[in-house]
C-alpha cells in the first residue's frame, strides 16, 4: 500500500532495490528536484545497509523512500515484501524513517527515456537503476507537493 504523499522535512534519499544492484537518487534540501547518485552494487545486506547508512549521514538524508514494487493490479507480492523487511532493517540500522512509494513502471520508463536516448545496450544497464530511483523520488515530490503547501 502506498504512503500518504505528505511531506518528508529534510534530504530524501530513494532506493530502487534491486538483487544485484540498488539505484539512488537524492532531492535538494528543498526537497523540490531529484538527483541520481552512482548505483550501489550490492553485496551482503549488513554491507549494503552500513554503505547506506554512511551515504545517509554524509548527505544530511532526514528520510529513504524505497520503492515498492506492486503487481499491475496493486497487490503486494513477494518483491513488495522482500522491499519491506529490507526498508525495516534499514530503519533499525540508521534511525532515519523509510517511507514506501509505488514503484510500478519506474524502470519500464526509464529504460524508456534510455532507449529514445540512443544509449547502447551497456550504457543503458548501468543507467536504468539509477534513473528508476530518479523517477520514483520526482513522483513524490510532485505528489506531495513543494513544502508547505500541505
Amino acid at each position: 500500500m502506498q504512503t500518504e504523499p505528505s511531506r518528508i522535512p529534510g534530504r530524501i534519499l530513494a532506493l530502487d532495490l534491486g538483487k544485484r544492484r540498488i539505484g539512488l537518487a537524492i532531492s535538494d534540501p528543498l526537497g523540490i528536484t531529484a538527483q541520481g547518485l552512482d548505483t550501489l552494487e550490492r553485496t551482503r545486506i549488513r554491507e549494503d545497509l552500513d554503505r547506506l547508512a554512511a551515504l545517509a549521514a554524509e548527505r544530511g538524508v532526514t528520510g529513504f523512500l524505497l520503492g515498492e514494487p506492486l503487481h499491475l493490479s496493486g497487490q503486494a507480492g513477494r518483491q513488495a515484501q522482500h522491499a519491506r523487511e529490507f526498508g525495516e532493517r534499514l530503519e533499525r540500522r540508521t534511525g532515519i524513517p523509510v517511507r514506501y512509494w509505488d514503484e510500478r513502471l519506474t524502470s519500464v520508463e526509464a529504460n524508456r527515456v534510455l532507449r529514445s536516448s540512443g544509449a547502447g545496450i551497456e550504457k543503458r544497464a548501468r543507467a536504468v537503476d539509477r534513473l528508476a530511483a530518479v523517477l520514483l523520488l520526482q513522483s513524490y515530490l510532485e505528489t506531495a507537493g513543494a513544502p508547505g503547501t500541505e
